[in-house]
């Protein structure tokens, strides 16, 4: 629930940054100076791009979250049993021990959009992010029924 807070709150600040750029870009824009309103149109794209990933972020987050929450519906997320540090991660050595059977259920079967989830949350407890992500992206794929990201982890 932290977590999403601070999220909700990153994002509430993201977009207010978002409206002052976009204001002064505008305000830039319509000044009768060239470089300002060149400056402006090049200012004005950010937001935009900004505005982008945010949205796209958020999606993969409620796209992730709502596959955690149906697998766990079935009963089907792994036990979290791992030791854990001081500062409630889990401990990445005994994590890294229990990640070959999830990889393993990958390879068996790679069109399970469950087995990429639990993949994805072993990635994650061993504190490889970026193939968390990319793993909870193939899950996501696979259980909307599209062609998952060919790009290897």
């Amino acid at each position: 629930m932290k977590n999403r807070i601070a999220t909700l709150i990153m994002a509430a600040l993201l977009v207010l940054y978002l409206a002052l750029v976009t204001q002064y870009a505008v305000l830039l824009i319509t000044t009768d100076n060239v470089i300002a309103r060149v400056m402006g149109i090049a200012l004005i794209v950010l937001p935009i791009i900004a505005a982008w990933t945010l949205a796209a972020d958020l999606l993969f987050v409620i796209r992730g979250e709502r596959l955690v929450k149906k697998l766990g519906e079935l009963g089907e997320l792994p036990v979290d049993n791992l030791p854990r540090l001081p500062s409630g991660r889990p401990d990445r050595e005994a994590a890294d021990k229990e990640f070959p059977q999830y990889q393993a259920e990958v390879e068996a079967n790679p069109s399970s959009w469950k087995a990429w989830v639990r993949l994805g949350l072993a990635y994650d407890a061993s504190g490889d992010r970026k193939r968390a992500r990319w793993a909870t992206r193939h899950a996501i794929a696979l259980e909307r029924g599209k062609t998952p990201p060919s790009v290897t982890a």
